[in-house]
């Protein structure tokens, strides 16, 4: 019980810094896209210091839970802070959650359940050398920096959901070498854990990620972004925790079979809750902000038609800054 109470105060705080974070990231110059300077920028802004104080909070949160319970069981109750980015969500724009809300609770909240009655996730297995975390940590930090290198080739749109998922599988990968982390800290004590390389991977994940997850808030609303970051991460720690933490689940066929369909559940009612209207950054609301921004310049007079060959071209932004033909076919999504 207190590993499930853990869990889903981590996913409340994480869900309600999530929101504000986005709501922050989206006034950041896009320029900072990608860049170290974004997380800086982001530092002057109340709102955003707030969402981060929530999402540290969640880490603390989490990594007592993943200290008394294992990684398989506690992913998928961090998936449900996408609940708790909703219940925000409705408050801001003052939305009903509709069929389509409904619906994707219901699909997350039993996709949790499945996952858990049928893989019974209990730890007690004999965990992986040091050769096999290497092998897995290479792998998710190989896709990970795949995913960033489509994301730079793609719009706005599709680079934030890569983005998203890339910083969701750092996020997963952090969350089983945290618990790797205080396994040896228990048993061994600090010394021991300062000797190692989890706890430093587990910081440079941490880092990494935070950046990939603002750029992603950045880049576009946020309903292209939290639901492939909501999905990836408790899908990336439940393969770490079996590849080299000794997590076990149930293997029979009919427990693998509701094992997928409860994963199948969470990832479609992560999209589809993701996806509803209440959820804040819609496309409406960046055009709306877009619009009022544009509203709120100061009229200097009727401007007079430009047709001439020094007329700035539509890839120049107001600032003279370039942002490329990529991120302008966004304009109109």
């Amino acid at each position: 019980m207190v590993v499930f109470l853990l869990a889903l105060s981590a996913a409340c705080c994480l869900g309600l810094g999530f929101v504000l974070q986005q709501h922050a990231a989206q006034r950041a110059p896009r320029a900072d896209l990608l860049h170290w300077r974004l997380l800086l920028d982001l530092m002057r802004m109340p709102e955003w210091l707030l969402g981060t104080g929530f999402m540290v909070s969640g880490l603390i949160l989490s990594a007592l839970a993943l200290d008394k319970g294992q990684v398989s069981l506690v992913e998928p109750l961090l998936a449900t802070n996408l609940l708790f980015a909703m219940a925000l969500a409705r408050i801001l724009t003052r939305q009903t959650l509709g069929r389509s809300g409904w619906a994707g609770v219901l699909l997350l909240g039993l996709g949790v359940t499945a996952f858990i009655v049928a893989g019974q996730p209990k730890g007690g297995g004999q965990p992986a050398g040091e050769l096999r975390h290497w092998l897995v940590v290479g792998t998710v930090v190989g896709l990970t920096l795949l995913l960033v290198s489509l994301a730079r080739r793609l719009p706005l749109l599709e680079e934030a959901t890569l983005l998203a998922l890339a910083a969701g599988l750092l996020y997963g990968l952090q969350d089983a070498l945290t618990r790797t982390t205080t396994q040896r800290l228990d048993h061994h004590g600090l010394e021991a854990v300062l000797r190692s390389w989890q706890p430093y991977a587990v910081v440079a994940a941490g880092v990494v990620g935070l950046l990939l997850v603002q750029s992603a808030f950045e880049a576009a609303p946020l309903r292209m972004s939290l639901p492939a970051l909501t999905a990836a991460q408790p899908l990336a720690g439940i393969a770490c925790a079996v590849g080299f933490l000794g997590d076990r689940l149930r293997v029979t066929p009919g427990a693998l079979a509701w094992q997928s369909a409860g994963l199948l559940a969470i990832v479609i009612g992560v999209v589809v809750i993701g996806r509803h209207p209440a959820l804040p950054g819609t496309v409406r609301d960046t055009l709306e902000s877009i619009g009022a921004a544009l509203d709120d310049r100061p009229d200097d007079g009727p401007e007079e038609p430009d047709d001439g060959p020094d007329a700035p071209g539509p890839e120049e932004t107001g600032d003279g800054r370039e942002d490329g033909s990529r991120r302008n076919r966004n304009a109109g999504g």
